[in-house]
């Protein structure tokens, strides 16, 4: 199976990187973005016996090793 995980910063954390690509749009001449946030995405396959399987593995993963869930929050897709 197919796994994607797209792990952001929590609504509330400065997000350095997003103010600086904004800022950067903004000097290129795209004056109307706004709110910027950046983010990270992450691909792999699975051996699972069935999504719920795998879905169930991955978030195991997110909450141990892949996501800081004190600042970032995560979204799984599992195909």
């Amino acid at each position: 199976m197919k796994a994607k995980v797209h792990i952001f910063l929590k609504n509330g954390v400065l997000d350095v990187q997003g103010k600086a690509v904004e800022g950067a749009l903004g000097g290129l001449g795209w004056t109307d973005v706004s709110n910027v946030r950046v983010g990270k995405v992450l691909e792999f396959d699975l051996k699972a016996s069935d999504k719920s399987a795998a879905e169930t593995e991955v978030k195991a993963m997110c909450e141990k090793l892949l996501a800081n869930t004190v600042i970032e929050s995560y979204r799984i897709e599992v195909a």
